[in-house]
């Protein structure tokens, strides 16, 4: 199939399928009548990991998809006027394009390189050791978006064309392997070419172990409230991975090539001209009370669109200030800006709640305060007076209060504008404190997605017998469940 602007073309399960049932009749008395010449059969690796490469800023923010819903659920965003998703209407996302697209993809990557009959035909777009180990970290990226959103899902048993009939694994088992997945990927890289196709680093494979060891970080401070012990453990073992993580000055960004590919946002208010999100008052009002520079790079203007309203007092705001603020620059954005995937403010202040949960040893106040610049070096708003008249806020500097809840926030306010990462830190912490939207159904924010009604319709039984265990007061599948580790 032909995809975006990369006319990447990749084997279809189903095509395969379809070849395999048709094999048993005598279709070779049909001569080439069907085959087209301008397919190919065999695997593209480069073209399977651009495509797959090419979607990273969509699992950062998608206009309606999974990690804008959960960046609605987290504040980051508010709905300017179909208010539903921010008012907590049940929201039940499918979930196939994943399974069916890109990790598909990378698992073609993985088999292509590691079968014996093909790994030499596979090696000329790099090393197979690393094509197999970038696959590996992004399969492991893409599946903890999954199950932090949802909770337990098929995993194990997945993507072996099987027709989407799949037992779910518990979130607990999906960890461990995520754990032991990016542990094992940063010790297969071997020193044989990069992997062709990656418009992220250029095949530069000290830069792919440093994605895997800070997503790695990321992860185990998902497990401080449910299993400390191996949230410390594993934290330690990302921390001292070969390749270490993200160091000052270290993002992680991609940028778009342009063309039919372009910054998301851009593309959002620019392409699709909808003017449906926009950066919510929780953030801006947080970001302004305080100083804080990185709102100008946050939002297009200074005015926050009040959360959650029902449909009429959105639509009355929005009437009454046309200049809300788009996200980061809205119509100003270019089209080829970077696209934050993981930045070092991020890994910085992750090292900083470690170290206060004493985990580590290192220094929490120097941790915080880099991880505070690191972020506004990101946006490019650093200014030293401004800085340090920041840092000197009482509701910043760590001299009093609650040390937790101050790098929680900041943890929150520099993952911006990944809408998931938004949404784990508060589910996890508690942090920032957010109240209920005003024109909510439900006077909780929610805590998970309910499955997609097309695993209710293909995989009736497994999807029954995980969403069991989400039942909220007699509400199957409820969104006010919690996941495993959302204690």
């Amino acid at each position: 199939m032909i995809r975006n602007k990369f006319k990447i073309v990749a084997a279809s399960g189903l095509a395969a399928l379809v070849l395999a049932v048709s094999s048993c009749s005598k279709i070779d008395q049909f001569g080439d009548m069907n085959q087209n010449p301008g397919n190919t059969t065999t695997p593209i690796p480069s073209g399977l990991l651009t495509n797959t490469l090419s979607g990273l800023p969509n699992y950062t923010w998608d206009a309606g998809g999974i990690t804008t819903i959960a960046g609605l659920y987290g504040q980051y965003f508010s709905e300017t006027q179909y208010t539903d998703v921010s008012t907590y209407s049940k929201q039940n996302p499918n979930w196939d394009g994943y399974y069916a697209g890109r990790l598909y993809d990378l698992q073609t990557i993985i088999n292509y390189n590691s079968d014996p009959n093909t790994a030499a035909t596979a090696a000329a777009y790099g090393s197979n050791a690393n094509q197999i180990a970038v696959a590996r970290i992004l399969k492991a990226y893409i599946y903890a978006m999954l199950t932090d959103s949802y909770g337990d899902l098929p995993y194990s048993g997945a993507l072996k064309g099987d027709n989407g009939i799949v037992a779910y694994d518990k979130q607990q088992d999906i960890y461990n392997s995520l754990f032991q997945e990016l542990t094992e990927a940063v010790a297969q890289f071997d020193g044989g070419a990069g992997p062709k196709g990656d418009i992220l680093f250029g095949g530069d494979v000290s830069m792919w172990k440093k994605f895997a060891n800070s997503f790695h970080a990321l992860l185990a401070l998902h497990l401080s409230k449910v299993d400390a012990a191996k949230g410390q453990a594993e934290f330690n073992a990302a921390l001292n991975a070969p390749g270490g993580v993200l160091q000052a000055g270290e993002n992680i960004s991609l940028a778009a090539p342009g063309d039919n590919f372009f910054n998301p946002v851009y593309n959002y208010y620019n392409i699709t001209l909808r003017k449906d999100y926009a950066v919510s008052a929780t953030l801006l009002n947080l970001l302004q009370s305080t100083n804080d520079d990185r709102a100008t790079a946050y939002a297009s203007s200074s005015i926050g669109f009040p959360y959650g309203l029902s449909r009429d007092n959105a639509i009355a705001f929005n009437n009454a200030n046309p200049n809300w603020a788009r996200l980061l620059q809205g119509q100003g954005t270019s089209k080829t800006a970077p696209f934050p995937i993981i930045t070092s403010a991020e890994v910085f202040l992750a090292r900083a709640e470690a170290a206060q949960l004493g985990w580590t040893g290192e220094n929490v106040a120097t941790l915080y305060a880099t991880g505070i610049s690191e972020s506004w070096k990101y946006w490019n708003v650093f200014n030293q007076a401004d800085y340090d008249n920041y840092m000197a806020n009482p509701s910043i500097d760590l001299s009093g209060g609650s040390v937790l809840q101050k790098i929680a926030t900041q943890e929150w306010i520099s993952s911006y504008p990944h809408g998931l990462r938004a949404w784990t830190i508060w589910r996890r912490t508690g942090f920032p404190v957010l109240a209920p939207a005003p024109g909510a159904v439900t006077a909780q924010i929610p805590r998970r997605f309910a499955y997609g009604l097309n695993e209710y319709s293909l995989n009736p039984t497994n999807v029954a017998a995980a969403a069991s265990q989400y039942d909220v007061g007699g509400d199957k599948d409820s969104q006010y469940g919690h996941v495993w580790w959302d204690k």
